[in-house]
């Protein structure tokens, strides 16, 4: 007696394989982070991230350029500032001409209709690396919070079509949120990085923007009393569900490959998009190992990124975006 239902029948040829496969990628999944330096004529590897660069201001235009023309059109900005810029309150985040409000302009201009989104965190212009502002040794929220506020009303008013605050301080999304309607900016996104786990994939990153923990005596070598521990779960969801009330648009879980149990159990639960960002650990280790010959770097980078989308990514930030889309091309 022989089976009646056969499921290997579906699996006999690429031709039916493709036929009924669950989860496509398509351009339209990715969101590209694109990191901006100060000067000219600079496209520079991140040496912890092959293959991936920082851009200045007229290299950045050719960048989208080719993005575009990947079918690639949405962007989230990252900016690397000078050390003299730095300082505990990061005021150069609120400088109308800074580098990231010149980003924002030379993305819109050169493509108008790519999406613009932007890193809305202290740390790039703090001078301790952190988050927030630092007081008596401690990261402190609410003034912070005000800090964010400012700094996500500067992008929107250089054209940022959503900001994407990355700092996980407490009631963050709700002053950004208050403070754009308040100027008009009622069309203006967030995308809130609503499950930020304190990981330690983020390195390659942190190289990349020079903004890791400054070593101070008495001040946070890590970002542990903000992001969130990695070994909680429910956590995630009332983060979510908070950052959902107080007007976010978006909702992301970051890192992506060791979380995808949160971000299924948190598709499970909102009525908004979910965001995974693949972060530069995960990128940076796939490279090194398929530089070793150890792992074939298209299968697995194409195995990683579909288990994102398969976990219920609507939205996958990644770096290697540009790859994928030339894959499936």
């Amino acid at each position: 007696m022989y089976p009646i239902k056969r499921n290997r029948r579906l699996r006999t040829s690429e031709a039916i394989r493709s036929l009924v496969r669950e989860t496509i990628i398509s351009p339209s999944d990715f969101l590209v982070p694109l990191f901006v330096v100060e000067g000219k004529g600079i496209k520079e590897e991140i040496a912890s991230m092959p293959n991936y660069h920082r851009f200045s201001l007229d290299l950045l235009e050719n960048e989208v350029k080719a993005l575009w023309k990947l079918g690639l059109k949405s962007v989230l900005l990252f900016v690397k500032v000078p050390d003299n810029l730095k300082d505990n309150k990061g005021t150069e985040a609120l400088n109308p001409n800074g580098l990231m409000q010149r980003a924002i302009k030379t993305v819109k201009n050169v493509c108008p209709e790519m999406l613009v989104m932007t890193d809305v965190a202290l740390d790039p212009y703090s001078s301790f690396g952190h988050d927030g502002i630092i007081e008596n040794g401690k990261v402190i929220n609410d003034d912070t919070v005000e800090a964010l506020a400012e700094m996500s009303l500067s992008h929107a008013e250089a054209g940022a079509n959503f900001v994407a605050p990355s700092d996980m301080m407490d009631g963050r999304i709700l002053a950004i949120r208050e403070t754009l309607e308040d100027e008009g900016h009622v069309d203006t996104g967030i995308m809130s990085y609503s499950a930020k786990y304190a990981s330690a994939f983020y390195g390659p990153f942190r190289d990349a923007l020079d903004s890791a923990p400054a070593d101070v005596k008495d001040i946070p070598k890590d970002k542990k009393t903000y992001q969130m521990d990695y070994a909680n779960r429910f956590e995630a969801l009332r983060e979510t569900e908070m950052d959902i009330d107080e007007g976010a648009d978006i909702v992301m879980v970051k890192p992506g490959l060791c979380y995808l149990d949160i971000v299924r159990e948190i598709k499970n639960e909102v009525d908004v998009p979910v965001a995974v960002y693949q972060v530069s650990g995960e990128y940076s280790m796939l490279k090194a190992a398929a530089e070793k010959g150890w792992l074939d770097h298209d299968a697995v980078m194409m195995e990683q990124i579909t288990a994102i989308k398969r976990a219920g990514a609507d939205v996958i930030a990644s770096y290697f975006a540009k790859d994928v889309v030339k894959l499936i091309s």
